[in-house]
């Protein structure tokens, strides 16, 4: 009888999971969040004094210390964020909502295409990103089960709420900010929903190895 190696168990669970699109967009979604708040951090860390409080996060990506780290970080958002989204598209077949995760990649992409600097094109790929990850959050729960539907829509919910408390402060009411100031609140509209695509990548992982929902496809 031959004895099933440490090495032989990862290499199956690496095929497991290759073969497997809702496992794999898993692996996407955790890369995607885990690499894109690491780098926030240590950006911010790095950005000669970067206020927190007052500060974009997108000032990152036009600060010369961290702006190649920040932006590059932000075109990788997008690209993954489109994957994952196709990846989970072919479970559910919700051509809708994948259209939701393209958006949200797209805003990405475009915010980093073009930095804060640039004016308004910056302003408007953020905002379509800030809104749409939100977004395929709470579109999510319409194929996710158990605690983590009631999550994807908490955490989307919370985003969209920062989002409207953003605009209105950026309006000329700065009351709306708070106590959390400006960086705070725009951080608010973006670590729920990273937080939310950790805990999801945790659900698609850890699923048992049930058939996907290949055959249940709505429009």
């Amino acid at each position: 009888m031959s004895r099933v190696t440490a090495y032989d168990q990862f290499a199956l669970t690496i095929r497991e999971t290759l073969s497997s699109d809702r496992k794999l967009a898993g692996v996407v979604f955790l890369a995607l969040a885990s690499q894109f708040m690491t780098v926030i951090m240590l950006a911010a860390a790095m950005a000669p004094d970067y206020d927190f409080g007052a500060a974009a996060i997108s000032d990152l990506g036009v600060i010369p210390e961290t702006a190649l780290l920040f932006n590059a970080s932000l075109a990788v958002v997008g690209v993954l964020n489109v994957l994952g989204g196709y990846l989970c598209y072919r479970s559910h077949g919700k051509r809708w909502l994948l259209a939701v995760f393209v958006l949200a990649g797209v805003g990405a992409l475009g915010a980093s295409a073009f930095p804060l600097d640039t004016g308004g094109l910056h302003s408007l790929f953020a905002l379509v990103a800030f809104v749409f990850f939100n977004l395929e959050a709470i579109g999510s729960a319409t194929w996710l089960s158990g605690t983590m539907r009631a999550v994807s829509v908490f955490a989307g919910g919370l985003g969209l709420v920062f989002i409207v408390l953003m605009v209105l402060g950026d309006a000329g009411n700065t009351a709306a900010f708070g106590p959390i100031n400006h960086g705070g609140t725009e951080r608010m509209m973006v670590y729920p929903v990273m937080i939310w695509m950790i805990a999801l990548a945790g659900y698609l992982l850890g699923e048992s190895s049930r058939p996907d929902a290949t055959t249940q496809r709505s429009e």
